[in-house]
Protein backbone atom coordinates (compact mmCIF):
# COMPACT_ATOMS: atom_id res chain seq x y z
CA UNK A 1 0.00 0.00 0.00
CA UNK A 2 2.91 2.58 0.59
CA UNK A 3 4.30 1.77 -2.62
CA UNK A 4 1.02 2.46 -4.30
CA UNK A 5 0.87 5.75 -2.51
CA UNK A 6 4.64 6.58 -3.13
CA UNK A 7 3.57 6.44 -7.06
CA UNK A 8 0.83 9.15 -6.47
CA UNK A 9 1.90 12.14 -5.68
CA UNK A 10 0.96 14.14 -8.52
CA UNK A 11 -2.37 13.16 -7.71
CA UNK A 12 -2.01 13.67 -3.88
CA UNK A 13 -1.12 17.35 -5.75
CA UNK A 14 -4.13 17.90 -7.35
CA UNK A 15 -6.61 16.19 -4.95
CA UNK A 16 -5.57 18.94 -2.31
CA UNK A 17 -5.54 21.82 -5.00
CA UNK A 18 -8.86 21.06 -5.27
CA UNK A 19 -10.02 21.12 -1.81
CA UNK A 20 -8.21 24.83 -1.76
CA UNK A 21 -9.59 26.23 -4.66
CA UNK A 22 -13.04 24.59 -3.56
CA UNK A 23 -12.51 26.84 -0.38
CA UNK A 24 -11.06 29.95 -2.43
CA UNK A 25 -13.92 30.33 -5.07
CA UNK A 26 -16.39 30.26 -2.39
CA UNK A 27 -14.61 33.97 -0.78
CA UNK A 28 -16.86 37.19 -0.49
CA UNK A 29 -13.91 39.14 -1.80
CA UNK A 30 -13.64 39.09 -5.36
CA UNK A 31 -9.77 39.44 -5.96
CA UNK A 32 -9.53 36.03 -3.64
CA UNK A 33 -12.01 34.14 -6.13
CA UNK A 34 -10.14 35.03 -8.82
CA UNK A 35 -7.24 33.43 -7.66
CA UNK A 36 -8.69 29.98 -8.53
CA UNK A 37 -7.26 30.12 -11.99
CA UNK A 38 -3.97 30.70 -11.10
CA UNK A 39 -3.56 28.61 -7.95
CA UNK A 40 -4.83 25.67 -10.58
CA UNK A 41 -2.62 26.26 -12.88
CA UNK A 42 0.59 26.19 -10.40
CA UNK A 43 -1.01 23.10 -8.70
CA UNK A 44 -0.46 21.39 -12.22
CA UNK A 45 2.89 22.35 -12.83
CA UNK A 46 3.64 21.09 -9.42
CA UNK A 47 2.34 18.06 -10.19
CA UNK A 48 3.62 17.89 -13.39
CA UNK A 49 7.16 18.56 -12.11
CA UNK A 50 6.54 15.71 -9.26
CA UNK A 51 5.40 12.97 -11.41
CA UNK A 52 8.53 13.26 -13.34
CA UNK A 53 10.52 12.49 -10.81
CA UNK A 54 8.40 10.29 -8.68
CA UNK A 55 6.35 8.16 -11.10
CA UNK A 56 7.99 4.04 -11.41
CA UNK A 57 8.01 2.10 -13.94
CA UNK A 58 4.78 0.05 -13.92
CA UNK A 59 4.47 -4.24 -13.85
CA UNK A 60 2.45 -4.83 -16.84
CA UNK A 61 3.38 -4.81 -20.38
CA UNK A 62 3.61 -0.80 -20.51
CA UNK A 63 5.65 0.10 -17.43
CA UNK A 64 6.57 3.92 -18.87
CA UNK A 65 3.22 4.94 -19.73
CA UNK A 66 1.97 6.13 -16.28
CA UNK A 67 4.67 8.68 -15.87
CA UNK A 68 4.33 9.59 -20.06
CA UNK A 69 0.34 9.85 -19.65
CA UNK A 70 1.00 11.98 -15.79
CA UNK A 71 3.19 14.41 -17.10
CA UNK A 72 1.39 15.10 -20.65
CA UNK A 73 -2.19 16.02 -18.52
CA UNK A 74 -0.27 18.09 -16.54
CA UNK A 75 1.55 19.75 -19.14
CA UNK A 76 -1.63 20.46 -21.51
CA UNK A 77 -3.10 20.61 -18.51
CA UNK A 78 -1.60 24.14 -17.56
CA UNK A 79 -2.89 25.45 -21.00
CA UNK A 80 -6.38 24.30 -20.66
CA UNK A 81 -6.36 26.09 -17.44
CA UNK A 82 -5.14 29.29 -19.42
CA UNK A 83 -8.02 28.75 -21.83
CA UNK A 84 -10.62 28.31 -19.38
CA UNK A 85 -9.90 31.96 -17.90
CA UNK A 86 -13.24 33.43 -17.11
CA UNK A 87 -15.39 30.48 -18.00
CA UNK A 88 -17.76 30.20 -14.74
CA UNK A 89 -19.60 32.89 -13.23
CA UNK A 90 -19.11 35.85 -15.91
CA UNK A 91 -22.54 37.00 -15.86
CA UNK A 92 -22.74 36.77 -12.40
CA UNK A 93 -19.70 38.48 -11.46
CA UNK A 94 -20.33 41.11 -14.07
CA UNK A 95 -23.66 41.67 -12.35
CA UNK A 96 -21.79 42.07 -9.02
CA UNK A 97 -19.30 44.04 -10.18
CA UNK A 98 -21.95 46.66 -11.65
CA UNK A 99 -23.83 46.61 -8.23
CA UNK A 100 -26.57 45.16 -9.59
CA UNK A 101 -26.23 42.68 -7.13
CA UNK A 102 -24.42 40.94 -4.25
CA UNK A 103 -22.32 38.50 -3.82
CA UNK A 104 -24.44 34.97 -2.76
CA UNK A 105 -22.50 31.70 -2.20
CA UNK A 106 -25.48 29.63 -3.13
CA UNK A 107 -25.13 31.11 -6.78
CA UNK A 108 -21.65 31.21 -7.84
CA UNK A 109 -20.38 28.04 -9.58
CA UNK A 110 -16.71 29.12 -9.56
CA UNK A 111 -14.91 27.19 -7.11
CA UNK A 112 -16.67 24.11 -8.36
CA UNK A 113 -15.82 24.33 -11.97
CA UNK A 114 -12.28 24.76 -10.82
CA UNK A 115 -12.54 21.87 -8.58
CA UNK A 116 -13.93 19.50 -10.73
CA UNK A 117 -11.18 20.16 -13.17
CA UNK A 118 -8.83 19.51 -11.15
CA UNK A 119 -10.57 16.08 -10.35
CA UNK A 120 -11.00 15.16 -14.07
CA UNK A 121 -7.54 15.88 -14.26
CA UNK A 122 -6.67 13.59 -11.70
CA UNK A 123 -8.98 10.85 -13.13
CA UNK A 124 -6.99 11.34 -16.28
CA UNK A 125 -4.20 10.74 -14.21
CA UNK A 126 -5.41 7.79 -12.53
CA UNK A 127 -6.08 5.81 -15.51
CA UNK A 128 -2.62 6.38 -17.37
CA UNK A 129 -1.22 3.93 -13.99
CA UNK A 130 -4.28 1.89 -13.36
CA UNK A 131 -3.16 -1.88 -12.69
CA UNK A 132 -6.68 -3.32 -11.12
CA UNK A 133 -9.98 -3.36 -12.91
CA UNK A 134 -11.85 -1.69 -10.16
CA UNK A 135 -8.99 1.50 -10.03
CA UNK A 136 -9.57 1.90 -14.18
CA UNK A 137 -12.98 1.97 -13.30
CA UNK A 138 -13.53 4.54 -11.00
CA UNK A 139 -10.58 6.66 -12.70
CA UNK A 140 -12.80 6.58 -15.70
CA UNK A 141 -15.55 7.62 -13.67
CA UNK A 142 -13.62 10.54 -11.76
CA UNK A 143 -12.28 11.69 -15.33
CA UNK A 144 -16.23 11.74 -16.89
CA UNK A 145 -18.18 12.58 -13.61
CA UNK A 146 -17.15 16.29 -13.36
CA UNK A 147 -17.27 17.06 -16.84
CA UNK A 148 -20.96 16.86 -17.11
CA UNK A 149 -21.27 19.65 -14.62
CA UNK A 150 -18.60 21.78 -16.06
CA UNK A 151 -20.53 21.98 -19.52
CA UNK A 152 -23.71 22.75 -17.75
CA UNK A 153 -22.00 26.21 -16.05
CA UNK A 154 -20.28 27.07 -18.87
CA UNK A 155 -22.21 29.18 -20.09
CA UNK A 156 -25.67 31.10 -19.05
CA UNK A 157 -27.68 29.68 -21.92
CA UNK A 158 -30.35 26.79 -21.68
CA UNK A 159 -28.30 25.11 -24.75
CA UNK A 160 -25.18 24.62 -22.37
CA UNK A 161 -28.11 22.34 -19.61
CA UNK A 162 -29.84 20.72 -22.54
CA UNK A 163 -25.79 19.81 -23.70
CA UNK A 164 -25.08 18.51 -20.06
CA UNK A 165 -28.21 16.33 -19.73
CA UNK A 166 -27.40 14.60 -23.30
CA UNK A 167 -23.51 13.99 -22.45
CA UNK A 168 -24.49 12.50 -19.03
CA UNK A 169 -27.35 10.22 -20.35
CA UNK A 170 -25.23 9.22 -23.03
CA UNK A 171 -22.33 8.43 -20.65
CA UNK A 172 -24.14 6.82 -18.20
CA UNK A 173 -24.89 4.22 -21.18
CA UNK A 174 -21.00 4.15 -22.57
CA UNK A 175 -20.14 3.47 -18.39
CA UNK A 176 -22.28 0.68 -18.00
CA UNK A 177 -21.23 -1.22 -21.14
CA UNK A 178 -17.81 -0.79 -20.07
CA UNK A 179 -18.48 -1.74 -16.54
CA UNK A 180 -20.27 -4.63 -18.08
CA UNK A 181 -17.48 -5.76 -19.98
CA UNK A 182 -15.26 -5.26 -16.46
CA UNK A 183 -17.59 -8.18 -14.98
CA UNK A 184 -17.11 -10.06 -17.59
CA UNK A 185 -13.41 -10.05 -18.19
CA UNK A 186 -13.53 -11.01 -14.38
CA UNK A 187 -15.83 -13.44 -15.06
CA UNK A 188 -13.11 -14.84 -17.45
CA UNK A 189 -10.27 -14.43 -15.71
CA UNK A 190 -10.99 -14.69 -11.95
CA UNK A 191 -9.37 -11.48 -10.81
CA UNK A 192 -9.60 -7.86 -11.21
CA UNK A 193 -5.63 -7.58 -11.31
CA UNK A 194 -4.47 -6.16 -14.82
CA UNK A 195 -1.12 -6.16 -14.16
CA UNK A 196 1.34 -8.01 -11.41
CA UNK A 197 4.70 -8.93 -10.76
CA UNK A 198 5.80 -12.29 -12.54
CA UNK A 199 4.63 -15.29 -11.25
CA UNK A 200 1.41 -13.77 -9.51
CA UNK A 201 -1.76 -13.89 -11.03
CA UNK A 202 -3.29 -10.89 -13.23
CA UNK A 203 -5.41 -10.34 -15.97
CA UNK A 204 -2.80 -10.09 -18.35
CA UNK A 205 -0.66 -13.07 -17.44
CA UNK A 206 -4.07 -15.31 -17.61
CA UNK A 207 -4.63 -13.98 -21.13
CA UNK A 208 -1.46 -14.60 -22.06
CA UNK A 209 -1.84 -18.69 -20.49
CA UNK A 210 -5.03 -19.03 -22.33
CA UNK A 211 -3.61 -17.69 -25.44
CA UNK A 212 -0.53 -20.25 -25.31
CA UNK A 213 -3.36 -23.45 -24.72
CA UNK A 214 -6.87 -23.32 -26.43
CA UNK A 215 -7.22 -19.52 -26.80
CA UNK A 216 -8.84 -16.69 -24.68
CA UNK A 217 -12.44 -18.09 -23.42
CA UNK A 218 -15.43 -16.53 -25.14
CA UNK A 219 -16.63 -14.84 -21.69
CA UNK A 220 -13.22 -13.04 -21.25
CA UNK A 221 -13.26 -11.96 -24.96
CA UNK A 222 -16.22 -10.96 -24.98
CA UNK A 223 -15.58 -9.20 -21.80
CA UNK A 224 -12.54 -7.06 -23.86
CA UNK A 225 -14.94 -5.95 -26.72
CA UNK A 226 -17.92 -4.62 -24.53
CA UNK A 227 -14.79 -2.41 -22.54
CA UNK A 228 -13.22 -1.27 -25.44
CA UNK A 229 -16.72 -0.24 -27.16
CA UNK A 230 -18.04 1.38 -23.54
CA UNK A 231 -14.50 3.62 -23.83
CA UNK A 232 -15.37 4.25 -27.24
CA UNK A 233 -17.99 7.17 -25.48
CA UNK A 234 -14.58 8.81 -24.00
CA UNK A 235 -12.46 9.07 -26.99
CA UNK A 236 -15.90 9.85 -29.28
CA UNK A 237 -15.34 6.93 -31.53
CA UNK A 238 -18.22 5.07 -33.47
CA UNK A 239 -20.71 3.82 -32.45
CA UNK A 240 -20.13 6.46 -28.99
CA UNK A 241 -19.95 9.53 -31.18
CA UNK A 242 -23.62 10.99 -31.62
CA UNK A 243 -23.15 13.01 -28.72
CA UNK A 244 -20.08 15.00 -29.43
CA UNK A 245 -21.23 17.89 -31.81
CA UNK A 246 -24.46 19.19 -29.60
CA UNK A 247 -22.09 18.93 -26.92
CA UNK A 248 -19.40 20.79 -28.24
CA UNK A 249 -21.32 23.26 -29.69
CA UNK A 250 -23.93 23.66 -26.58
CA UNK A 251 -20.99 24.12 -24.05
CA UNK A 252 -18.40 27.30 -24.71
CA UNK A 253 -15.64 27.08 -26.52
CA UNK A 254 -13.16 26.48 -23.33
CA UNK A 255 -14.60 23.72 -21.89
CA UNK A 256 -15.26 22.30 -25.53
CA UNK A 257 -11.40 22.20 -26.12
CA UNK A 258 -10.96 20.36 -22.36
CA UNK A 259 -13.40 17.79 -23.73
CA UNK A 260 -11.81 17.17 -26.96
CA UNK A 261 -8.35 16.37 -24.69
CA UNK A 262 -9.21 15.23 -21.29
CA UNK A 263 -11.70 12.36 -21.89
CA UNK A 264 -9.86 11.34 -25.12
CA UNK A 265 -6.50 11.38 -23.11
CA UNK A 266 -8.15 8.90 -20.08
CA UNK A 267 -10.02 6.58 -22.86
CA UNK A 268 -6.95 6.13 -25.18
CA UNK A 269 -4.55 5.07 -21.46
CA UNK A 270 -7.21 2.89 -20.80
CA UNK A 271 -7.30 1.48 -24.46
CA UNK A 272 -3.71 0.85 -24.36
CA UNK A 273 -4.03 -0.34 -21.02
CA UNK A 274 -6.26 -3.16 -21.98
CA UNK A 275 -4.47 -4.17 -25.31
CA UNK A 276 -1.84 -4.52 -23.16
CA UNK A 277 -3.55 -7.40 -20.76
CA UNK A 278 -5.04 -8.66 -24.06
CA UNK A 279 -1.09 -8.51 -25.65
CA UNK A 280 -0.04 -7.80 -29.33
CA UNK A 281 0.92 -11.31 -29.89
CA UNK A 282 2.75 -13.11 -32.99
CA UNK A 283 2.62 -15.98 -33.63
CA UNK A 284 2.92 -17.78 -30.57
CA UNK A 285 2.04 -16.03 -26.89
CA UNK A 286 6.36 -15.93 -26.98
CA UNK A 287 6.79 -13.53 -29.68
CA UNK A 288 5.68 -10.02 -29.32
CA UNK A 289 4.91 -7.66 -32.29
CA UNK A 290 1.68 -9.67 -34.15
CA UNK A 291 -1.82 -8.32 -33.88
CA UNK A 292 -4.32 -8.19 -31.24
CA UNK A 293 -6.49 -11.31 -30.48
CA UNK A 294 -8.58 -11.89 -33.63
CA UNK A 295 -11.78 -11.05 -32.50
CA UNK A 296 -11.12 -7.62 -30.65
CA UNK A 297 -8.40 -6.78 -34.01
CA UNK A 298 -11.21 -7.06 -36.21
CA UNK A 299 -13.47 -4.92 -33.48
CA UNK A 300 -11.06 -1.96 -33.25
CA UNK A 301 -10.11 -2.24 -37.23
CA UNK A 302 -13.40 -1.54 -38.18
CA UNK A 303 -14.31 1.07 -35.46
CA UNK A 304 -11.25 3.03 -36.38
CA UNK A 305 -12.22 3.03 -39.79
CA UNK A 306 -15.56 4.40 -39.59
CA UNK A 307 -14.42 6.46 -37.18
CA UNK A 308 -11.92 8.00 -39.40
CA UNK A 309 -14.55 7.93 -42.15
CA UNK A 310 -17.86 9.42 -40.40
CA UNK A 311 -15.72 11.93 -38.61
CA UNK A 312 -14.74 13.40 -41.86
CA UNK A 313 -17.79 13.34 -44.05
CA UNK A 314 -19.41 15.14 -41.43
CA UNK A 315 -17.35 17.82 -40.78
CA UNK A 316 -16.84 18.53 -44.43
CA UNK A 317 -20.96 19.68 -43.99
CA UNK A 318 -20.83 21.78 -41.37
CA UNK A 319 -21.27 25.65 -41.36
CA UNK A 320 -20.49 25.74 -37.19
CA UNK A 321 -16.54 25.95 -36.29
CA UNK A 322 -17.40 24.30 -32.93
CA UNK A 323 -19.10 21.52 -34.63
CA UNK A 324 -16.13 20.95 -37.14
CA UNK A 325 -14.17 20.37 -35.03
CA UNK A 326 -16.33 18.23 -32.71
CA UNK A 327 -16.51 15.85 -36.09
CA UNK A 328 -13.12 16.59 -36.51
CA UNK A 329 -11.99 15.36 -32.97
CA UNK A 330 -14.13 12.26 -33.80
CA UNK A 331 -11.94 11.42 -37.02
CA UNK A 332 -8.48 12.07 -34.82
CA UNK A 333 -10.01 9.36 -32.23
CA UNK A 334 -10.14 7.19 -35.65
CA UNK A 335 -6.66 7.72 -36.94
CA UNK A 336 -5.07 6.94 -33.30
CA UNK A 337 -6.76 3.99 -33.30
CA UNK A 338 -5.00 3.18 -36.00
CA UNK A 339 -1.57 2.74 -34.23
CA UNK A 340 -3.61 0.64 -31.66
CA UNK A 341 -4.50 -1.76 -34.60
CA UNK A 342 -0.65 -1.62 -35.68
CA UNK A 343 0.89 -2.50 -32.40
CA UNK A 344 3.81 -2.12 -30.77
CA UNK A 345 5.92 -3.71 -33.13
CA UNK A 346 8.74 -6.55 -32.92
CA UNK A 347 10.91 -6.58 -29.81
CA UNK A 348 13.08 -3.70 -29.98
CA UNK A 349 11.31 -2.23 -32.97
CA UNK A 350 12.07 1.31 -34.14
CA UNK A 351 9.55 4.37 -33.51
CA UNK A 352 8.30 4.19 -37.35
CA UNK A 353 6.98 0.86 -36.43
CA UNK A 354 5.59 0.97 -32.93
CA UNK A 355 1.88 1.87 -32.85
CA UNK A 356 1.61 2.40 -29.26
CA UNK A 357 4.29 5.31 -29.37
CA UNK A 358 2.43 6.73 -32.13
CA UNK A 359 -0.33 7.03 -30.75
CA UNK A 360 1.28 8.59 -27.52
CA UNK A 361 2.79 11.06 -28.88
CA UNK A 362 -0.53 11.74 -31.43
CA UNK A 363 -2.15 12.10 -28.35
CA UNK A 364 0.38 14.92 -27.18
CA UNK A 365 0.60 16.97 -30.73
CA UNK A 366 -3.62 16.65 -30.91
CA UNK A 367 -3.47 17.91 -27.24
CA UNK A 368 -1.48 20.99 -28.81
CA UNK A 369 -2.63 21.67 -31.99
CA UNK A 370 -6.77 21.53 -31.14
CA UNK A 371 -6.12 23.75 -28.40
CA UNK A 372 -4.83 26.43 -30.42
CA UNK A 373 -8.43 25.93 -32.60
CA UNK A 374 -10.51 26.35 -29.77
CA UNK A 375 -8.40 29.44 -27.92
CA UNK A 376 -9.32 31.37 -31.23
CA UNK A 377 -13.07 30.54 -30.84
CA UNK A 378 -12.85 31.46 -26.98
CA UNK A 379 -11.26 34.21 -27.76
CA UNK A 380 -13.79 36.07 -30.14
CA UNK A 381 -17.51 37.18 -29.02
CA UNK A 382 -20.45 38.38 -31.12
CA UNK A 383 -22.92 40.79 -29.84
CA UNK A 384 -26.47 40.02 -29.32
CA UNK A 385 -29.13 42.64 -29.63
CA UNK A 386 -29.61 42.95 -25.77
CA UNK A 387 -25.93 43.63 -25.47
CA UNK A 388 -24.95 40.56 -24.62
CA UNK A 389 -22.23 38.70 -25.88
CA UNK A 390 -22.29 35.25 -27.15
CA UNK A 391 -18.73 32.81 -28.18
CA UNK A 392 -17.72 33.17 -31.84
CA UNK A 393 -19.11 29.89 -33.75
CA UNK A 394 -19.79 30.37 -37.24
CA UNK A 395 -16.83 30.03 -40.01
CA UNK A 396 -18.29 33.19 -41.45
CA UNK A 397 -17.01 34.71 -38.17
CA UNK A 398 -13.44 34.00 -38.80
CA UNK A 399 -13.28 35.91 -42.32
CA UNK A 400 -10.38 38.30 -42.27
CA UNK A 401 -8.89 37.13 -38.84
CA UNK A 402 -5.44 37.11 -40.14
CA UNK A 403 -6.42 40.76 -41.27
CA UNK A 404 -7.82 42.14 -37.75
CA UNK A 405 -6.18 40.15 -35.23
CA UNK A 406 -3.17 38.65 -36.56
CA UNK A 407 -2.43 37.01 -33.74
CA UNK A 408 -5.63 35.02 -33.56
CA UNK A 409 -5.82 34.79 -37.35
CA UNK A 410 -2.20 32.64 -37.35
CA UNK A 411 -2.86 30.82 -34.29
CA UNK A 412 -6.41 29.45 -36.57
CA UNK A 413 -3.95 29.01 -39.67
CA UNK A 414 -1.13 26.95 -37.59
CA UNK A 415 -3.66 25.15 -35.53
CA UNK A 416 -6.00 23.88 -38.27
CA UNK A 417 -3.38 22.84 -40.89
CA UNK A 418 -1.01 21.14 -38.09
CA UNK A 419 -4.15 19.14 -37.54
CA UNK A 420 -4.49 18.62 -41.44
CA UNK A 421 -0.47 17.24 -40.93
CA UNK A 422 1.03 19.27 -43.76
CA UNK A 423 5.04 19.42 -43.36
CA UNK A 424 6.98 20.73 -41.81
CA UNK A 425 4.44 21.29 -38.80
CA UNK A 426 4.07 19.04 -35.54
CA UNK A 427 1.16 17.31 -37.10
CA UNK A 428 3.19 16.08 -40.10
CA UNK A 429 5.52 14.40 -37.69
CA UNK A 430 2.61 12.92 -35.52
CA UNK A 431 0.94 11.76 -37.69
CA UNK A 432 4.00 9.82 -40.25
CA UNK A 433 4.47 7.16 -37.57
CA UNK A 434 0.61 5.76 -37.89
CA UNK A 435 1.17 5.59 -41.54
CA UNK A 436 4.70 3.78 -40.93
CA UNK A 437 3.36 1.01 -37.88
CA UNK A 438 0.32 0.31 -40.13
CA UNK A 439 2.71 -0.69 -42.88
CA UNK A 440 5.10 -2.24 -40.55
CA UNK A 441 2.00 -4.56 -38.96
CA UNK A 442 1.09 -5.12 -42.63
CA UNK A 443 -2.56 -2.93 -42.54
CA UNK A 444 -2.58 -1.93 -46.16
CA UNK A 445 -6.21 -1.47 -46.04
CA UNK A 446 -6.09 0.71 -43.14
CA UNK A 447 -2.94 2.54 -44.41
CA UNK A 448 -5.40 3.39 -47.55
CA UNK A 449 -7.93 4.69 -45.52
CA UNK A 450 -6.28 6.71 -43.37
CA UNK A 451 -4.56 8.42 -46.68
CA UNK A 452 -7.90 8.59 -48.52
CA UNK A 453 -9.20 10.32 -44.95
CA UNK A 454 -6.96 13.12 -44.31
CA UNK A 455 -7.30 13.98 -48.14
CA UNK A 456 -10.85 14.94 -47.00
CA UNK A 457 -9.94 16.48 -43.93
CA UNK A 458 -8.12 18.41 -46.07
CA UNK A 459 -11.03 19.91 -47.24
CA UNK A 460 -12.84 21.74 -44.06
CA UNK A 461 -9.10 22.38 -42.35
CA UNK A 462 -7.86 24.02 -45.83
CA UNK A 463 -11.40 25.88 -45.60
CA UNK A 464 -11.01 27.13 -41.65
CA UNK A 465 -7.78 28.45 -42.92
CA UNK A 466 -8.18 30.16 -46.14
CA UNK A 467 -11.28 31.91 -44.63
CA UNK A 468 -9.35 33.43 -41.86
CA UNK A 469 -6.16 34.49 -44.39
CA UNK A 470 -7.60 35.18 -47.48
CA UNK A 471 -10.91 36.52 -47.47
CA UNK A 472 -12.05 40.00 -46.32
CA UNK A 473 -13.84 40.51 -43.37
CA UNK A 474 -17.51 41.21 -43.65
CA UNK A 475 -19.19 44.37 -43.52
CA UNK A 476 -20.79 42.77 -40.38
CA UNK A 477 -18.44 41.05 -38.61
CA UNK A 478 -17.75 44.95 -36.66
CA UNK A 479 -20.15 42.46 -33.97
CA UNK A 480 -17.37 40.29 -33.37
CA UNK A 481 -15.31 41.34 -31.10
CA UNK A 482 -12.17 40.11 -28.69
CA UNK A 483 -13.28 38.53 -25.41
CA UNK A 484 -12.07 40.75 -21.97
CA UNK A 485 -9.81 37.51 -21.40
CA UNK A 486 -5.93 37.80 -22.36
CA UNK A 487 -5.87 34.69 -21.21
CA UNK A 488 -7.17 32.57 -23.69
CA UNK A 489 -5.02 34.29 -26.21
CA UNK A 490 -2.06 33.41 -24.46
CA UNK A 491 -2.76 30.01 -24.34
CA UNK A 492 -3.67 29.92 -28.12
CA UNK A 493 0.02 31.85 -28.62
CA UNK A 494 1.48 29.10 -26.77
CA UNK A 495 -0.41 26.47 -28.74
CA UNK A 496 0.79 28.09 -31.90
CA UNK A 497 4.60 28.56 -30.85
CA UNK A 498 4.22 24.42 -29.76
CA UNK A 499 2.97 23.66 -33.17
CA UNK A 500 5.88 25.18 -34.96
CA UNK A 501 8.54 24.55 -32.51
CA UNK A 502 7.81 20.59 -31.03
CA UNK A 503 8.29 19.85 -34.40
CA UNK A 504 11.73 20.30 -33.90
CA UNK A 505 12.04 18.67 -30.72
CA UNK A 506 12.68 15.09 -30.17
CA UNK A 507 9.67 14.63 -27.95
CA UNK A 508 9.18 11.15 -30.43
CA UNK A 509 11.87 9.73 -28.55
CA UNK A 510 9.21 10.75 -25.04
CA UNK A 511 6.83 8.69 -26.78
CA UNK A 512 9.00 5.91 -27.58
CA UNK A 513 9.90 5.16 -23.75
CA UNK A 514 5.98 5.50 -23.23
CA UNK A 515 5.10 3.30 -25.56
CA UNK A 516 7.97 0.50 -25.00
CA UNK A 517 6.37 -2.47 -24.68
CA UNK A 518 7.32 -5.67 -23.03
CA UNK A 519 5.64 -8.98 -23.38
CA UNK A 520 3.93 -10.60 -20.31
CA UNK A 521 4.96 -14.15 -19.04
CA UNK A 522 2.34 -16.42 -19.04
CA UNK A 523 0.60 -17.37 -15.66
CA UNK A 524 2.29 -20.85 -15.08
CA UNK A 525 -0.73 -23.13 -13.14
CA UNK A 526 -0.48 -25.63 -10.92
CA UNK A 527 -0.71 -29.04 -11.95
CA UNK A 528 -4.05 -29.69 -12.05
CA UNK A 529 -5.38 -26.04 -12.49
CA UNK A 530 -6.35 -24.72 -15.69
CA UNK A 531 -5.00 -21.87 -17.19
CA UNK A 532 -8.46 -20.55 -18.14
CA UNK A 533 -9.55 -19.16 -14.86
CA UNK A 534 -7.33 -18.32 -11.37
CA UNK A 535 -9.32 -17.46 -8.53
CA UNK A 536 -8.75 -13.64 -7.35
CA UNK A 537 -5.99 -13.81 -4.95
CA UNK A 538 -5.12 -17.15 -5.63
CA UNK A 539 -0.67 -18.18 -6.21
CA UNK A 540 -2.25 -21.71 -6.66
CA UNK A 541 -4.71 -24.43 -6.90
CA UNK A 542 -7.27 -25.16 -4.27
Amino acid sequence: MIEKIGALWPEIILFAAACIVMVVGLSPTAAVRRLCAPLAGAALIVAGIVAWFTTPAAHGPLPMLPLFGKTLVAGVGVLLALLLAGTPDREYESAIARGATGYDPIRANRAEFWAFFLFSLTGAMLCAGADDLIWLFLALELTSLPTYIMVAVSTGRNRSMEAAVKYFFLGALGAAVFLYGFTLLYGGTGTTRLFAPAGEPSIASILAAQAAGPGINAVAMTGLVLSFLGVCFKIAAVPMHFYTPDVYQGASSAVAGFLAFVPKAAGFFTILILAGAAGWWGSSPVDAGGSLPQPLHQIVLIVAILTMSVGNALAVVQSSAKRMLAYSSIAHSGYMLVGVVAGPGPANAPYTSNGVAAVLFYLLSYGVMNLGAFAVLASLERRRADGSADEADDVNDLKGLCATRPLLGWTLVLSVVGLLGLPPLLGFWAKLPLFTSAISSNEIGLVIVLGLNSAVAAYYYLRLASVALLESPELTNDTVRSSPFPARAVAGLASAVGIVLLAAWPLNQWAMQGGRYQRVEPLKAAEGTPPARVDAGAPAAR
